[in-house]
């Protein structure tokens, strides 16, 4: 598993690293690094559209939804038939939205790795690709401010407060608490409370407890799915192709 992970995760995206901080202006490897951030957002853009167009598609069915949830609330395998047939008139698969997320939890422990046991600014030759060249100066000094191999507890913060806005932006609006007692519902709103507000609290914890590179990946990804967001709801709306 170990060897799995290092061969396709690890080196990939220290190969990636580094070759971007060949070709980046001063070596600076904060710059490298929202670059390379860049790309992966890129790479995932796909599953990151069709993540969109279900909250999207779910958020147009909800009456179709409602209306399932008060026929059928006395009989839970119906409920479960009629909710998945709903989701596959409509072509919608509720479970999409993880995908971006769990494809992204491997890459930041490679990015994590690549700080942690990668050695920069000591270039590694054993680990690169025959075409990544070797950098003659790996400049550790974020904009030539912040050293992005410590700890940084600006960028920590900056993490936090941008998982917080993509999270308000990506995640439905949280109902208000109806009269009569939904344990499902009481649920559902007090996860979503905690994803809005306490996730990027721990965002900032787990940003800061690592490095400044993490903080700093973090921060262009929660930049661009913003962004990313934004571009394809429009789209989306105005019938634009993507």
């Amino acid at each position: 598993m170990a060897s799995f992970f290092h061969t396709t995760i690890f080196e990939p995206i220290y190969n990636g690293l580094v070759f971007l901080i060949d070709i980046t202006p001063f070596a600076d490897v904060g710059v490298a690094v929202i670059i390379l951030t860049c790309v992966i957002k890129f790479l995932l853009f796909p599953l990151s559209k069709k993540a969109v167009k279900t909250q999207m598609a779910m958020k147009a069915i909800e009456p179709e939804t409602a209306k399932i949830k008060e026929q059928f609330k006395n009989n839970k395998e119906e409920l479960a038939r009629q909710t998945m047939a709903l989701y596959k008139k409509h072509n919608v698969n509720p479970f999409s939205s993880f995908a971006v997320i769990l494809i992204q939890i491997p890459i930041i422990f490679g990015l994590y790795y690549v700080f942690f046991k990668g050695g920069l600014p000591t270039i590694n030759t054993d680990w690169l690709y025959s075409f990544v060249p070797t950098p003659e100066k790996v400049n550790m000094l974020f904009l030539g401010l912040l050293d992005i191999s410590q700890k940084s507890i600006l960028l920590a913060l900056l993490a936090g407060v941008s998982q917080f806005f993509q999270a308000k932006l990506a995640m439905p609006p949280i109902k208000p608490r109806g009269d009569k007692p939904d344990f499902k519902a009481d649920l559902a709103r007090s996860m979503g409370l905690q994803m809005r507000y306490v996730f990027p609290i721990v965002v900032v914890f787990i940003a800061y407890s690592i490095s400044g590179a993490i903080a700093l990946y973090w921060t262009t990804s929660n930049i661009f799915a913003v962004a990313q967001e934004l571009i394809i709801r429009k789209q989306l709306k105005t019938g634009q192709p993507l």
